[in-house]
């Protein structure tokens, strides 16, 4: 098996606790590590990043939640049911909301698939 990164998935969404937050969209980065068994150098075989990243996106932009726990879980859920994608492991960053707390990051982070590798 072999793990496979994605990071800094840029995307806006409306997800969040307050009014305003789920009325006005915000900048999320989304990080990603999927567990995928390549049959040699065919990409049939195997996640095409590209789609992954689209899947991403338009989960971050359709939807919307009160909480980054639940866009985690929905963007792992969406991932690991991609062809090629045994596992998804997707950490959801909020930059605004750190900034705005003074903080360096708020993030939330959610596995999903049938192979999950051991913590």
């Amino acid at each position: 098996m072999h793990t496979l990164r994605i990071t800094g998935i840029e995307a806006s969404g409306r997800h969040g606790a307050s009014d305003g937050e789920r009325h006005e969209a915000q900048p999320f980065d989304v990080d990603l590590e999927l567990g995928v068994e390549p049959a040699g150098d065919d990409l049939a075989t195997t996640a095409d990043y590209r789609e992954v990243a689209r899947r991403v996106r338009g989960v971050v932009e359709t939807t919307s939640y009160s909480i980054i726990e639940a866009l985690s879980s929905r963007i792992a859920d969406e991932v690991a049911a991609l062809d090629g994608v045994l596992w998804c492991r997707a950490v959801v960053h909020k930059p605004r909301a750190a900034e705005r707390h003074g903080m360096a990051d708020v993030s939330a982070e959610a596995a999903s698939g049938t192979r999950l590798p051991q913590a």
